[in-house]
C-alpha cells in the first residue's frame, strides 16, 4: 500500500503530497499525524525553508475521512491528548517559514481552510473550495471563523461559512484567497518555482517577515480553541449525526427536528 501523504525534499524545499486519489484523499487520522509531524520537523530542521502542500491535478482533497472520523473521533476535551487533526492545525498555526499550497480540484472543509494559515496559495481553474460545517450541523475550524473574515470581510465570510456552498478559482483570486489561477497541469511545477525562489533568500529574513506579518493575530489561539470545543459539542448532537448518516446513505438530510 502506497503512503497517503509523501514527503519529498529537494534543495531546501520540502514538499507534502495528499496520495489517496482511489478516496479522493479524503484526510484519516493518521494522515494528519504524518502531516503535523512533517510540518513540526520542517521548523525545526535548518536544511528545510520551504514548505509545499499539493494534491493532484483533479483533487486537493475531500476533507475529513467520514469513516475514519467516525470510527476515531476526535476528543476535544481539554485533559484529552491532542487529537491528530488538532496537533496539525496546531502545527500550521504556528509554522515559522514560507508555507505554499497547490491546489487544483475539490479542496472541501479543512482543505480549504488550511488554505488561509498559507503564505502563498496557487490554484488551477478547476479548483472548488467549500467549508460545508454547519451543512454537516458542525462549525467552522481552524481558525477559519477569524481568519475568513480578515480576509473577505464579514459578508462574504458569513455566505461561504453558513450556507457552505462551493466557489470556484475566479472568485477564490478575488477574494484573495489564492494568489494566481492557472492551467492545473502547470499548478504544482509553477509553485515549486515559486517555492525556489523563497528558498534562495536569506532564512532568518524569511523568518523575521513571516512573524511580524503574524503579530496582529493575537487572538487566533483562542479562536481556534473556541472553535475546537463547539465543534466537539456539535459533533455528538443530533445534527451532525443526521447528516452523517445522510453523507452515508446518500440522501438529503432531515434537520426538521434538529
Amino acid at each position: 500500500m502506497s503512503d497517503p501523504i509523501l514527503a519529498h525534499c529537494e534543495g531546501a524545499v520540502l514538499t507534502l503530497t495528499f496520495n489517496r486519489l482511489d478516496k479522493k484523499n479524503a484526510i484519516t487520522a493518521d494522515m494528519y499525524s504524518a502531516l503535523a509531524n512533517a510540518l513540526n520537523v520542517a521548523a525545526r530542521d535548518a536544511g528545510v525553508r520551504v514548505v509545499v502542500i499539493q494534491g493532484a491535478t483533479a483533487v486537493f482533497t475531500a476533507g475529513n475521512d467520514l469513516f475514519d472520523f467516525l470510527s476515531n473521533p476526535p476528543d476535544t476535551s481539554p485533559e484529552a491528548e491532542p487529537a491528530p487533526v488538532v496537533r496539525f492545525l496546531e502545527a500550521l498555526r504556528t509554522f515559522p517559514k514560507p508555507l505554499l499550497a497547490s491546489v487544483c480540484g475539490p479542496a472541501v472543509g479543512i482543505g480549504t481552510t488550511l488554505l488561509l494559515h498559507c503564505d502563498l496559495v496557487y490554484a488551477g481553474d478547476n479548483a472548488a473550495f467549500s467549508m460545508p460545517f454547519v451543512n454537516l450541523g458542525l462549525c467552522p475550524e481552524g481558525g477559519s471563523a477569524l481568519l475568513l473574515p480578515q480576509l473577505v470581510g464579514h459578508q462574504r465570510a458569513a455566505e461561504k461559512l453558513l450556507l457552505g456552498e462551493p466557489f470556484y478559482a475566479e472568485e477564490a483570486l478575488e477574494m484573495g484567497l489564492v494568489n494566481r489561477v492557472l492551467p492545473p497541469e502547470e499548478v504544482n511545477a509553477y509553485t515549486q518555482v515559486q517555492a525556489a525562489k523563497l528558498a534562495a533568500k536569506p532564512a532568518a529574513s524569511m523568518l523575521a517577515a513571516k512573524a511580524l506579518m503574524k503579530l496582529g493575530n493575537t487572538k487566533l489561539p483562542g479562536v481556534m480553541q473556541a472553535e475546537l470545543r463547539a465543534f466537539g459539542e456539535l459533533l455528538q448532537g443530533p445534527a451532525a449525526k443526521e447528516a452523517i448518516t445522510a453523507v452515508m446513505q446518500k440522501r438529503k438530510p432531515d434537520f426538521s427536528q434538529c
